[in-house]
């Protein structure tokens, strides 16, 4: 499988709904093929991110943050965390998915986390406000 055929493969079948509690949601498994693809086309998985992370659906959202958008951090922190910047600053929905990632990997290098952080204490101020 190459990444626009896992990238086509998800977007045939999102938004779609959540599975119910306890099955297995097949959304969340065409996310995680799409993951597949972070380490060796980064690019084309940042514009799946852009555009699923910034859905009204928050358990999608949550996917493409917990699947795809922490591990794209971790594995390419400095090619992508300006886009992921730009994204939040742009869009709400967008910056809540950023919300949702937990920093591993590249991303706790010192530098980078307090980075990461601050783009975090940024949206939630916004929130705050909105």
């Amino acid at each position: 499988m190459t990444v626009k055929e896992a990238i086509d493969a998800a977007e045939s079948i999102l938004p779609g709904h959540a599975a119910p509690d306890g099955e297995i949601d097949d959304r969340w498994q065409a996310v995680i093929a799409v993951a597949e693809f972070i380490e060796t086309e980064p690019e084309a998985v940042w514009s799946f991110v852009k555009k699923w992370g910034a859905h009204s659906d928050d358990d999608l959202r949550m996917a493409i943050a917990t699947c795809v958008l922490e591990h794209l951090l971790d594995h390419h922190f400095d090619a992508f965390i300006a886009k992921v910047e730009d994204a939040a600053e742009a869009d709400s929905l967008f910056a809540e998915t950023a919300t949702y990632c937990t920093i591993f990997g590249q991303s706790l290098e010192p530098v980078r986390a307090g980075r990461f952080e601050r783009l975090l204490a940024s949206i939630r101020a916004r929130q705050a406000r909105d």
